[in-house]
């Protein structure tokens, strides 16, 4: 037994045993209609043996001869208890209990869901959602969904900048299965290097993270589940076009190669040439540039012995060209002939898990994450060079198993990182090499009704950041039906990457200072914040129809926080937090089915941000203080014996008025007012599904073409001292339309 302590292994994973029962959990609607019940509890009685059904609705649970009554149970819904004699396939229905009796319910399967059981605040996007959008990469992917905020970083390289409690990603840990993936010298692109086609599902967590995953997340945690080889298409063909000249092609092939050894090849490329200058500020609206990336997968699965694993390796390659229209890459680079900016990527990664689950004891688990990285950039902004190599490497051991019966659950493991980082930036190298080793305990009760609670804490030694504790906490109470009050608490800390993170301070001509120069980090010390949150869900039944209302309030304080400090504008300034730093969010949203394949979702988000500058305390510039959110979508019913139909969607946002930072030492002509106007943008997509293996789809972005003016200020003297193309608070094209297809063979 000792040996299996060197097997690569991921907690996700560990759902394995010599003898298994799989299922599905249905709900009962109409009479005639079933569809699948996510988070319902499914236990053996009288053993510490339980799990929880997916997304689609679907469990598998150990199975031993002396097993023989499975009970099934899910709030607001009847328990169930069956006898099994063997072993074989479960498709059960659950029936609503009590007044709920009475009611006629119509629903179908939900593209975004919420458990009603776990403690943490967790929202899953399934790949139905994300078809909702062209959702060509990750930064694209949450167009529809009101927890996450997304906006352009600047006016000139494209990149796209999400914010979560009104954090931005750096606060954010967002993971690939589990590994922290897109960190350090990848934070700032990160997101559009993971195309939309490869994930298979998106985990929202908000408020302090498990500390399983490690002490870096302050706002939360986004995980994004890739396509298995074993349960991927065998061949998809996803084609893009859109009226910008921005063309994407995604491919999947994917082989079984044996019983228990699979593997996928999964190939992007986009392109986008045309030169854009839609508001005659003789700049390109968006960056010209070229991607190719290749990921091979391979997936090993041996349920007999308790095993499986995955090995991943990919490549990337990303150029992009940005700056005024007649800007010369050969000739103009790092000259004043023109401004322009080239940012060429070249990453490597790969990665290893795997998953054992003791035969004998199917209660005991353990796992192991490996991944490796190397990630090269190489870029200028107009006389500002700056250049990162960034080596990583991550590990994580996790055992799982149980004290006493499955309402009390234990995971407790070591995780060592390594970060080697190599900068070029304001004229000067930047040489760092960061080591930590750590230990985790998580301890989790369950009353299997309406309790849970999960008490985490982890120590860890870093060579810059010292000996640390980190604790999180995380409840789940059920007062009556169909709801689920949660709280937590957690203390996250990490270092800054200052360049690395805000590579849009280099196409400005501000000059960048380093103030408090005696951390170990750029002179800083590390940022240190607590993370308080508290929400409320309910579902509903109105008219006969399904909904649910969540409420939820996080306050996040930094007792330490690098602040950047934008007020004079022909500076950047870092420095260490002195006095109050703090992020207030506050959220509304309703989901509603209002009739048969019509689904509404509607929020309201509220954010309080604000910073002690050494100008004094001030609201966080370009963050408004007010959002809504709208979003319908509509499928027309399937005709007996016909797999052809039609889907629609409709996304609306509005942004109020957020604040700039302080132009007032520019001359009048470069000048801003305090705020900028409201914005409100809308999109619509329009799918037609031929069959199960091909459909087309055809959307508009910003179709009501609300643009922002002058997004650059100082456009007309770029080497001049009031350059800069960080004051956007909106579009800068304008309406985007797209076209595209998706061919699958099962």
């Amino acid at each position: 037994m000792k040996q299996i302590l060197y097997i690569l292994l991921i907690s996700p994973l560990l759902a394995f045993s010599q003898e298994t029962i799989e299922g599905m959990i249905t709900e009962k609607t109409d009479g005639s209609k079933v569809f699948p019940l996510a988070g319902a509890n499914v236990f053996w009685l009288d053993t510490s043996i339980g799990v929880v059904t997916d997304i689609d609705g679907e469990f598998s649970i150990p199975y031993q001869t002396s097993y023989t009554k499975l009970v099934i149970s899910y709030i607001g819904f009847k328990t169930d208890t069956l006898t099994i004699k063997k072993p074989r396939f479960i498709r059960h229905l659950l029936e609503v209990t009590g007044d709920l009796d009475q009611i006629v319910l119509t629903a179908r399967k939900q593209a975004t869901s919420r458990s009603y059981m776990s403690a943490q605040n967790i929202m899953t996007i399934s790949s139905d959602e994300l078809l909702k959008a062209a959702c060509c990469n990750l930064s694209e992917s949450f167009e529809t969904n009101p927890s996450i905020d997304v906006n352009f970083s600047d006016a000139v390289t494209g990149t796209r900048q999400i914010k979560m409690l009104g954090l931005t990603s750096k606060y954010i840990l967002i993971t690939s299965e589990n590994i922290p993936s897109i960190r350090g010298a990848s934070q700032a692109y990160g997101l559009s290097f993971i195309p939309g086609t490869w994930v298979e599902s998106i985990q929202i967590t908000k408020g302090a993270g498990s500390v399983v995953n490690g002490f870096e997340s302050i706002a939360g945690q986004i995980n994004a589940e890739l396509q298995k080889p074993s349960k991927d298409d065998r061949f998809f063909l996803n084609l893009y076009a859109g009226n910008n000249e921005r063309l994407e092609l995604n491919t999947h092939i994917n082989t079984k190669v044996s019983d228990k050894w699979s593997t996928g090849f999964y190939i992007h490329g986009s392109s986008l040439q045309g030169r854009h200058d839609v508001n005659d500020d003789g700049f390109l609206d968006m960056p010209l540039y070229n991607q190719i990336n290749v990921m091979n997968r391979w997936q090993y699965t041996n349920p007999e012995k308790g095993f499986v694993s995955f090995i991943n390796v990919r490549y990337l390659n990303d150029e992009k060209q940005s700056g005024q229209l007649d800007f010369d890459p050969d000739t103009d680079r790092l000259t004043t002939n023109a401004w322009g900016s080239e940012i060429n990527t070249e990453r490597f990664e790969i990665s290893a898990k795997a998953g054992f689950v003791n035969p004998e004891i199917p209660w005991q688990s353990l796992g192991v994450q490996v991944a490796f990285s190397n990630h090269n950039q190489e870029s200028y902004f107009g006389l500002n060079q700056y250049d990162i190599n960034h080596n990583s490497l991550y590990s994580n051991v996790i055992y799982n198993s149980i004290i006493s019966d499955s309402r009390h659950k234990i995971k407790t493991g070591l995780g060592f990182t390594y970060d080697h980082y190599d900068e070029f930036a304001i004229g000067a190298d930047f040489e760092r090499t960061e080591r930590s080793a750590g230990a985790f305990f998580e301890y989790a009760y369950d009353d299997l009704d309406k309790l849970t609670v999960t008490v985490g804490l982890r120590f860890d030694r870093h060579n810059l950041l010292g000996e640390f504790i980190t604790p999180r906490l995380h409840a789940r109470y059920t007062p009556w039906e169909k709801s689920a009050f949660r709280a937590s608490i957690g203390r996250g800390k990490r270092s800054a990457n200052i360049f690395a993170e805000n590579q849009n301070i280099f196409a400005t001509s501000r000059a960048v200072t380093i103030f408090n120069a005696n951390g170990n980090i750029y002179g800083l010390d590390p940022e240190i914040a607590w993370n308080y949150g508290v929400s409320y869900l309910q579902g509903f039944n109105l008219f006969g129809r399904k909904g649910d209302l969540i409420l939820d309030f996080y306050r996040t304080d930094f007792q330490n926080q690098v602040v950047i400090d934008w007020e004079n504008p022909q500076e950047v300034n870092f420095y260490n937090l002195e006095g109050d730093s703090f992020a207030n969010s506050f959220q509304v949203e309703l989901n509603y089915n209002v009739f048969d394949n019509f689904d509404f979702r509607t929020a309201y988000k509220y954010y309080d941000v604000q910073t002690q500058y050494q100008t004094g305390k001030l609201t966080k510039p370009l963050i408004p203080t007010h959002r809504f959110f709208a979003n319908v979508s509509y499928e027309t019913p399937l005709k007996e014996g016909k797999t052809s139909q039609w889907k629609f969607d409709l996304t609306y946002n509005w942004l109020s008025e957020q604040r700039f930072s302080s132009t007032a030492l520019n001359p009048i002509a470069y000048r801003l007012p305090e705020q900028s106007p409201t914005v409100g943008t809308l999109n619509v997509q329009v799918t037609k599904v031929f069959s199960p293996k091909f459909e087309v789809y055809l959307g508009g972005e910003n179709v009501t073409n609300v643009r922002q003016n002058d997004p650059i200020l100082g456009a007309d003297d770029p080497f001049g001292s009031n350059f800069d193309t960080t004051f956007v608070y909106g579009p800068i094209f304008g309406s985007m339309y797209y076209a595209g297809l998706r061919f699958k063979i099962k």
